[in-house]
């Protein structure tokens, strides 16, 4: 059985047992940390880009990866229906604990049944994809879940500025690299550590291309402040 480290380190944060936050490790050889805290930021706290999706999400609404629910309970508190979807149990649990009145413990690959107005899919959403190969299989499933006048909102990083400079004044990527966006990862919490698993981080340009692939229209709708974006995503007319 997997270990819920994300879940498990939520639930303790929600329930007044907040001693340490996740650690994370990945390929690109960087131990990071995730504030437990920032999981249950308010409206005001977050990011401009994520101001700016929340406030364009319209209709029925699916927050795929929701987390802590953050994204979820605003839009939930300005009235719209908003579906919550994580594959942790544990965030699930907490996302309920918070206020939540549509959550769903489920794999967004296995995840069916109806159709959103808006896909939401934040915190490098993208990464679910997994590798670059994988974003065909993954743009199928959310124009399968996806009304047809229906938008996705996604947003991610081109993690290129993490290489070195070469000297011609490009940038260093190891030859035995696919796409350098492709990382893996691990967590670790309270000295538990989860399976390493694959996760995207994809430039623009990038996206563009393969959503096109896809017959999705995809627009730049907002740059943040470092190398990151947010792009909606519709069926191609």
């Amino acid at each position: 059985m997997k270990e819920d480290i994300l879940g498990t380190a939520l639930l303790d944060y929600q329930q007044g047992n907040y001693s340490e936050d996740i650690i994370t490790y990945s390929s690109l050889d960087e131990e990071d940390q995730i504030p437990l805290p920032y999981m249950f930021r308010s409206f005001k706290d977050m990011p401009k880009l994520e101001q700016k999706a929340l406030k364009i999400c319209q209709g029925e609404i699916l927050d795929v990866g929701c987390g802590a629910g953050s994204h979820s309970l605003y839009l939930q508190n300005k009235g719209l229906s908003v579906t919550s979807l994580d594959s942790s149990p544990g965030a699930i649990e907490v996302s309920k604990q918070r206020g939540l009145k549509n959550t769903i413990n489920e794999n967004f690959l296995n995840f069916e049944g109806k159709t959103f107005d808006t896909i939401l899919i934040l915190m490098n959403g993208v990464g679910l994809a997994g590798t670059l190969h994988c974003l065909e299989k993954f743009f199928e499933k959310l124009k399968s879940l996806l009304k047809t006048d229906g938008q996705i909102l996604l947003d991610s990083s081109d993690i290129i500025y993490m290489f070195e400079n070469d000297e011609d004044g490009g940038y260093w990527i190891p030859e035995d690299v696919n796409y350098y966006g492709e990382v893996s990862f691990s967590m670790e919490y309270k000295n538990k550590k989860s399976e390493t698993f694959p996760w995207l981080y994809v430039d623009y340009n990038t996206l563009q291309r393969a959503a096109n692939y896809s017959n999705l229209t995809c627009e730049l709708v907002m740059e943040g402040e470092h190398y990151d974006y947010l792009a909606r995503l519709t069926h191609a007319k």
